[in-house]
Parts: structure tokens; C-alpha cells; sequence
């Protein structure tokens, strides 16, 4: 067996890898890895790697082959690769475009690339339901509408298909980039972000055209999604979390593309206009016609700011039904607005956050070209595998620190202060429930200390403290005399905090999870999370988000995670940082202690 003890990887035949983190080729081990496979866990020394399907089908329709793959355990292994491993990866990743879905003489086709699959298929009793008559041996008709459900139903059986269907076009809309912004800078869109709209619309063929770019918050998203707009020139509709999102979305829109104001609508709980281009929320789109009917979820937090906007634990059920059928649909005020209009394209801002009631309607909707826009493909109810056939495979997956290294997002460094609980909390927290000790973990009084000692080493700084309990932000507020802005904060008195804040009036501002998406705050340089969703990766990647956008004087960003040692809070610390430690960032952890002895240090 070749031994290499330089090299900082162990694979092993569990589809599991081992990084040494003190390696030096630990950094640029990790970026490669990161492109095939999912972080499960990131302690101090050694962080462990798994190999899934889905991790495996993403990076082949992102144009990684398994050789690549298997090239790159070869390259950084300590040992061997079990042969099992490499069998895997060439089986797995050789099922993506095994089945294909195409369109000839007008009927959908699924055809399987041998008799024998397409026998397994036609036997399985669960997909037997969507299938028509055979026109060979390796083809069948399939029911135009049933088009998202087979991908679903296939994939959950191990083979994703590869969808050449193709897209109906949508009602027409010219409409360019400015070379002069409203604003009267100049504009034109980076380089990594015509790269990534490319390759999710592949020259316009059938195989472009759905598909979710990944990019850092502070990448420019909303730049992609217009981009794929002009490139398309059809009517859209675009999908976002919340109206200061959806406001945000029309300023860019109107400072950088030729579109008027007249061609940009509204859909949200506060006006309902449809025009070329229609900016809707997920929570109107969910919004039920029973809304005194609250639905409990089991096992998610509960919307603790009292949030009228999005809030992905109000919607990360699984459906019962798979389909959007009338009876579905019976419920919901506002999910025809996917057919009250002749889209040519779908924008999914924050598709990690999809409600279920949008992929119900999404499986219907597939001869529609979707894209959908995210920071972190994570999602904590486990529907991966429903973007990946719903919205479409990943088709572009920038790294944060490739980014941050090019100068386009700033540079941050991400430390975790471990503080004691409170003398006050500890008999409390000793006979409370699982979900009572984290609150109370959470909510320990001795993070206040340590805000005042953060505010007063970054006292030039704009800081925003971000958590979720909202008698923890009133504690916060009262102390420090700070604007707060939650769920109950009415829409205009936000946009006006928000702008005292960019503009350096105020600097500084508490937030619920209301700020978690979508908020632009270009001059924010420091964050405290004092608080966050248990242990929820996506919100992790979300608040860091917040304080990349590049600086004017290229200062670094600080991101504080306040966590309360040996109780649930640091547990789910441990799982929320996941994502950025597979990107690439480092938790330097230190105690409190250290800090409020020397709050300028």
C-alpha cells in the first residue's frame, strides 16, 4: 500500500474523507473537495468529508468528471483510495444522463441509455403512475405536466435525468444593461458574473436554461439574475424573501438596465401589481386563505420576532401530495400567479429558502426556465434533491475566498467568544427541556458584557447585532440606546433605519432574523450574532453575508458568534459554522474573560 505522510487525506471506504486542517496542503485540499463533496463535521484538528449522490451529481452538471474527482483523492490521500470509492464515484456520477427527458412531435419522452434501466423503471409501482405507452424498449411517453414529478420520483430511485426538454418561450420584453447607471457610475457586469449566467444559460439550448448559481452574499446576485433577464428577453417573474428585498431588487433593475418604471410590478402583502417584470414575496405566494390557522411544525423554531415576512420555519413542511393539483392548491391565495402571466423565466432569489408550496407549483411549471440564486445550497429540512430537479442542477459554484482574494468580497475574519453561563440561569438550565436550555443558553446576560466591550473596540465601526429572541434584542436596545429593527417594525420605518445606517447617521443597528436575507448594507464592517435558529448553516452563511460587501477603504470585516460554553448554544454553534468552514474560514475561538479585561485590545 503507498504511503504518503505528507499529504493531509484519508478516504475511507464509508465514503468519508479525513482532512488534517494543520497540514499545509490542508487549504488548498479543502477547496478542491469542496467541489464534490459535503462537510459534515469541523472540530479544531481533523474535519470529516462525505461523498453523497447528490454532491457528486451537482459537481458533474457543474462539468466536473468523476477522473477529476478521483484525480483530486489520489493527489492529497495519505493511502491508498478503496477501490470501492473510486467504483462509486464512476457509478454514481455515470447515472447522471443515463435518462433523458426530450420532446418529439410534441410529446415528452423519457429514454433510458439501456432495455434493462428502462425495464427497472417501468416496474418500479411508484413511477408506474406517470408513465404512457412505450414507443421502444428504452423509451416512453410521459404526461406533459408530469414532467417535474418524474424527475422527483427518479432521482429519490438513484437516477437523475437529464432534462432536454427545452422551455415554451415567454411574452417578449426588450430590455439592456445601462453603461451608465442612473446613478452616473459606470457598469458593466464582473467577469465571474457573465462566467456563471453563461453556464446557466448555455447559449440559450435546451441545456441551459434552469439550473442554481451559487455565489457569496455581496457577489452580486441580483447582477446575475439581470443578466440572465437580457439575455433572455422575456417577461419575468422574480421571487424573492421579503419587500425590502423586492424593494431592492427594482432600485438595481432601474439603476443598471433600460427597464422603466412602469415595467417593473410589485407582489407583496402590501400591493399586487403585474407588469413585464413582477417582483413577488414567498410570503404572499404562501399566504393562506384561512390565515387564523396556524400550523405548528414539529422539530422548527418558531417565527420568535413575530415576522410577517418569509421565514423559512413557517414553511419547511413536506408536503403530503407531490403535485399542485386544484386540491393542493385550495388554501392558497396567490400561487396562480405562475399562470396569470406568460413568464419566459423564473428568478428564485434565496433558493435555499424555497417554501413547499412554491416546489408544489414549480413541479408543474418545468417548460419554464428557472434559475434560482443562492449563497449555500444547505438546506435544513433536507430537500436538496427537490432543487436539484425542481429549480435544476448547479450550474456555477464561485468559493467565497477566491472572491475575497480577488478583492471583489471583503475580507473577514470570524471569531467565536465562549462566555459562562450566568450564575442566574444555571439552576434553570439545568432542569429545563432541550429546547428551554438552548433559549436560555442563548439568552445568557453575560453577552450583553461583551457587546459593550466589542462596540467599544470597534467604535469607529458600523456594527450590527443580529439574533432572534426578541426580549434578548429589547434588553440589547435599552442598554445600548440602538435603533431595532424586527418583524414587527413597520416596512417604511425599517427602509428609513436602514438608510440612516448606510448613510453613517446611526452606527449602530439591532436586527432580528427579519435581516438574515436579501438586506443590502453596503458600509457594515461588524457583526455580533448573539443568537441564531439552532443550528441552522444557511442562516450562518446569511449573517456573514451581510458585512462582505467590499469597503471603500478595504477595510476587514468581523464576524462575533457570542456562545455560551458547554450548553446546547455551543453544540449548535458547532453545526452552523459548517458551511463557512468548508468555504474556507477559520472560528478563532477565545474566551470572554480575555476580552473584557482588555475591551480595546
Amino acid at each position: 500500500m503507498a504511503y504518503n505522510p505528507h499529504n493531509p487525506l484519508i478516504v475511507q471506504s464509508d465514503r468519508t474523507a479525513l482532512l488534517e486542517v494543520d497540514n499545509p496542503r490542508y487549504e488548498e485540499c479543502r477547496d478542491q473537495l469542496a467541489a464534490f463533496c459535503e462537510l459534515i463535521k469541523s472540530p479544531e484538528h481533523i474535519h470529516t468529508y462525505r461523498l453523497t449522490p447528490l454532491s457528486l451529481w451537482n459537481a458533474r452538471a457543474a462539468g466536473m468528471t468523476a477522473e477529476e474527482m478521483t484525480s483530486v483523492l489520489d493527489e492529497y490521500s495519505k493511502y491508498d483510495v478503496p477501490g470501492n470509492i473510486v467504483h462509486d464515484i464512476r457509478d454514481y456520477v455515470g447515472r447522471y444522463g443515463r435518462l433523458k427527458l426530450f420532446i418529439q412531435e410534441g410529446s415528452l419522452l423519457l429514454q433510458a441509455a439501456d432495455n434493462l434501466l428502462m425495464t427497472e423503471i417501468r416496474h418500479n409501482k411508484a413511477i408506474q403512475k406517470y408513465l404512457l405507452a412505450p414507443l421502444d424498449a428504452r423509451t416512453v411517453e410521459i404526461p406533459l405536466l408530469e414532467r417535474g414529478r418524474i424527475k422527483q420520483m427518479l432521482i429519490k430511485i438513484g437516477f437523475p435525468v437529464e432534462d432536454l426538454a427545452g422551455y415554451t418561450d415567454g411574452d417578449q420584453l426588450e430590455i439592456r444593461f445601462r453603461e451608465i447607471t442612473r446613478g452616473g457610475k459606470p457598469f458593466m457586469p464582473r467577469p465571474y458574473q457573465e462566467a456563471a449566467t453563461a453556464s446557466f444559460w448555455a447559449g440559450g439550448s435546451a441545456a441551459g436554461g434552469s439550473g442554481v448559481l451559487v455565489l457569496p452574499c455581496g457577489a452580486g446576485k441580483t447582477i446575475i439574475g439581470m443578466d440572465a433577464m437580457v439575455r433572455a428577453q422575456m417577461q419575468t417573474l422574480i421571487i424573492v424573501t421579503g419587500i425590502t428585498a423586492a424593494h431592492q431588487w427594482r432600485d438595481e433593475i432601474l439603476d443598471k438596465t433600460t427597464l422603466t418604471e412602469d415595467m417593473i410590478g410589485e407582489y407583496s402583502g402590501e400591493t399586487k401589481n403585474i407588469r413585464p417584470v413582477t417582483i413577488a414575496t414567498y410570503q404572499v405566494l404562501t399566504s393562506r386563505r384561512n390565515p387564523d390557522k396556524k400550523r405548528k411544525i414539529k422539530g422548527q423554531p418558531e417565527n420568535l420576532d413575530g415576522s410577517d415576512e418569509f421565514d423559512d420555519a413557517d414553511f419547511d413542511e413536506r408536503p403530503k401530495k407531490s403535485a399542485l393539483s386544484p386540491e393542493a392548491a385550495e388554501g392558497y391565495l396567490n400561487l396562480d400567479l405562475f399562470n396569470r402571466q406568460n413568464w419566459g423565466m423564473i428568478i428564485y432569489d434565496e433558493v435555499h429558502l424555497l417554501p413547499a408550496p412554491v416546489f408544489r407549483i414549480t413541479a408543474e411549471i418545468q417548460a419554464k426556465r428557472r434559475l434560482g440564486l443562492t449563497a449555500t445550497l444547505v438546506r435544513e429540512d433536507g430537500r436538496e434533491d427537490d432543487v436539484f430537479t425542481l429549480i435544476g442542477p448547479k450550474k456555477a459554484d464561485v468559493p467565497w475566498k477566491v472572491l475575497e482574494k480577488q478583492g471583489w468580497i471583503a475580507t473577514a475574519i470570524c471569531t467565536e467568544i465562549r462566555i459562562a453561563l450566568a450564575d442566574s440561569h444555571r439552576l434553570e438550565y439545568a432542569i429545563a427541556d432541550p429546547r428551554e436550555k438552548y433559549r436560555l443558553a442563548s439568552c445568557n446576560p453575560i453577552k450583553e458584557d461583551l457587546i459593550a466591550a466589542l462596540f467599544e473596540k470597534h467604535n469607529n465601526d458600523s456594527v450590527l447585532v443580529i439574533g432572534q429572541y426578541l426580549d434578548q434584542l429589547d434588553s440589547i436596545t435599552k442598554r445600548f440606546d440602538a435603533p431595532v429593527i424586527t418583524g414587527k417594525t413597520p416596512q417604511r420605518e425599517r427602509e428609513q433605519i436602514y438608510a440612516a445606517f448606510r448613510t453613517g447617521e446611526i452606527k449602530r443597528l439591532i436586527v432580528s432574523k427579519v435581516a438574515n436575507f436579501s438586506i443590502d448594507l453596503p458600509d457594515a464592517n461588524v457583526a455580533i450574532q448573539v443568537s441564531g435558529t439552532f443550528g441552522s448553516r444557511q442562516e450562518e452563511a446569511q449573517r456573514l453575508g451581510r458585512i462582505l460587501r467590499p469597503k471603500s477603504d478595504g477595510s476587514i470585516a468581523h464576524f462575533y458568534s457570542l456562545v455560551t460554553r458547554e450548553t446546547r448554544d455551543q453544540e449548535f454553534a458547532t453545526h452552523r459554522q459548517l458551511f463557512l468552514t468548508e468555504q474556507g474560514y477559520r472560528y478563532e475561538i477565545i474566551d470572554a474573560e480575555a476580552l473584557l479585561q482588555s475591551p480595546s485590545s
